[in-house]
């Protein structure tokens, strides 16, 4: 039941990150950090995106692989087990991270939407975790018990907190949207940043 909640709660957030790009995404190159097992990578690579997808675990990128060969995909996917800030992956016009910086300190998420920035176009789609009383607790006693028994920690942020830090080290960024979605054990908040128009000088 817990894992059913879970699941229709990542559904439910992958369709709303993907409400947010651009229906028509011929010759648009995008990265799918913490790919898992390849939902978000298919329906972009459907849109017509050239998509690099990666992440850390091998045996999600070769289920993800195994499903796209099954699908009718208008554009590309590039599937790769590795670092998703690796420079050596090129420049892209969208980042798209759901659920791969929840485990992250304020400081390190920050760190690596600043690391990927210099190679974004247009702009990122990523989750966290908001700070909810929760989410605070459940993140407080988890600390009690042995690290080899716990699941991957998830890292409750302030939306504010993580508002203030983005637009201090991405000033070429703005946030221009955000929205929770629950499904009973599943909590996670979207948020995208648009690329600011750069004035040219005269």
């Amino acid at each position: 039941g817990i894992r059913a909640t879970v699941r229709a709660g990542r559904d439910r957030m992958r369709s709303l990150m993907l409400s947010w790009l651009p229906t028509n995404l011929s010759d648009v190159r995008v990265l799918d950090a913490g790919c898992g097992t390849g939902a978000a990578s298919i329906e972009l690579a459907r849109r017509g995106a050239e998509v690099v997808a990666i992440d850390l675990s091998p045996t999600l990128v070769d289920v993800a692989r195994q499903r796209s060969a099954q699908s009718t995909l208008r554009g590309s996917i590039d599937f790769r087990a590795g670092d998703m800030l690796d420079a050596a992956l090129g420049e892209f016009d969208y980042v798209f991270a759901m659920d791969s910086l929840i485990h992250y300190e304020l400081a390190d998420a920050v760190a690596a939407a600043s690391a990927l920035a210099p190679r974004v176009r247009q702009g990122f789609v990523f989750t966290f975790a908001p700070r909810t009383p929760l989410l605070a607790t459940m993140h407080a006693v988890g600390k009690w018990f042995p690290r080899a028994d716990r699941a991957p920690q998830i890292v409750p942020t302030a939306e504010q907190a993580l508002r203030d830090a983005l637009q201090q080290a991405l000033p070429g960024f703005t946030a221009v949207r955000t929205q929770q979605v629950k499904s009973s054990f599943y909590t996670s908040q979207a948020m995208e940043l648009q690329s600011t128009p750069r004035r040219i000088s005269s």
